[in-house]
């Protein structure tokens, strides 16, 4: 009997340790990986980026991978990524900012309107246009960080507010792209074109706009301004956790206010760069950019709780759509596949922060 007990122990005891070692393995590359994208979290949407350009290439070929249709995405995704740079200092905050859009409206329209109606100088019109979009984005600071209001409530206000007086100051008027190429070219500016890569006569290369420019110089000085200074240090201990940042010196109050009037003064560029995109002023463009910007935010691998994420995120975040807009579209596919992988992009990310989370939890 004891001999039987003995075999059956010596049998069972190897797969036993097998199995445990096998086990820690696995958990152990799960929890590196988990780390690794809590500590890097523009990953997931890089890879998901590079992923989806390999599969369209390989669906379309040249089609796809020529200078034209690659440059064509960036141009496409130019003000929705800089409005989506906005919103992302926002979120890292664990604030939201429906607004954006409207503000970046309100902002192109005071430029062609001050330059058109009231005869100012298009130089002082465009910095005009600047500092109302600053402006509208303090006062939202204020409301959250002074009166203590939640930010959905307050941007939401003021979503409506400045929707409602961006019509009623322009009384719906259109400024056409002929009067703004005649009499003010720099309202069209981020909107003019330049090549790279051309041969003598100009055909083939990449052309790029200087709003594609702008949108990349305004990200990479976020990724340093968030990464190397003391006010991108305090953003996320203000998004992680607010009464921790204020007891280690963090003044929560101003840091909140600059950070949404930052975003004011961002996606009033993004209505410049409107003005260049579509050519004309209209009070009627930008409909979409609250709902596109949290888009390109959320898949970006930024945190809707506040604290962590990597402002290159958003960046890819909004290529994503690009490609995956223009690939479907080339392909021929209905268009309505582009909202049902963007959702299910969305609901993925979601997903996988929530997941990255535990990390700290």
């Amino acid at each position: 009997m004891s001999g039987n007990a003995d075999d059956y122990e010596a049998a069972i005891k190897p797969a036993s340790i097998d199995s445990v070692a096998a086990f820690a393995e696995r958990k152990g590359f799960l929890a590196r990986l988990q780390h690794a994208l809590h500590v890097n979290p523009a990953l997931v949407p890089l890879f998901v980026l590079v992923a989806s350009i390999v599969l369209f290439g390989m669906l379309l070929g040249s089609k796809f991978f020529s200078p034209f249709a690659l440059t064509l995405i960036l141009q496409q995704v130019q003000i929705v990524g800089i409005v989506a740079a906005a919103q992302s200092l926002v979120i890292l905050t664990a604030g939201i900012d429906l607004s954006v859009g409207a503000i970046a409206v309100l902002s192109s329209v005071i430029m062609g309107q001050f330059t058109f109606r009231y005869g100012v100088p298009v130089e002082l019109a465009v910095i005009l246009g600047l500092a109302f979009g600053t402006a509208i984005g303090a006062v939202n600071g204020w409301l959250v960080a002074v009166m203590k209001l939640p930010p959905f409530i307050v941007t939401l206000g003021m979503w409506q507010i400045v929707l409602a007086a961006n019509f009623l100051y322009s009384a719906n008027e259109t400024i056409r792209s002929q009067e703004i190429e005649a009499n003010a070219p720099l309202l069209q500016f981020l909107g003019s074109t330049f090549k790279v890569g051309a041969d003598e006569t100009g055909r083939g290369g990449a052309t790029f706009t200087f709003g594609v420019i702008a949108m990349a110089l305004i990200f990479a000085v976020l990724a340093y301004v968030l990464s190397q200074t003391a006010w991108g240090r305090h953003i996320y201990a203000v998004g992680d956790d607010p009464e921790a940042a204020q007891l280690s010196g963090v003044n929560v109050k101003r840091t909140l206010i600059s950070v949404y009037a930052v975003t004011g003064f961002i996606c009033a560029i993004a209505g410049w760069a409107l003005i260049g995109r579509i050519g004309s002023v209209s009070p009627t463009s930008g409909q979409l950019l609250n709902i596109e910007s949290i888009t390109a935010v959320v898949i970006g691998g930024i945190s809707l709780f506040g604290g962590r994420g990597s402002i290159m995120g958003p960046l890819f975040g909004a290529l994503i759509v690009g490609v995956f807009t223009l690939g479907l579209r080339l392909s021929g596919a209905d268009a309505q596949w582009t909202f049902l992988l963007i959702g299910a992009l969305i609901i993925g990310a979601v997903a996988v922060d929530q997941w990255i989370r535990k990390v700290s939890a």
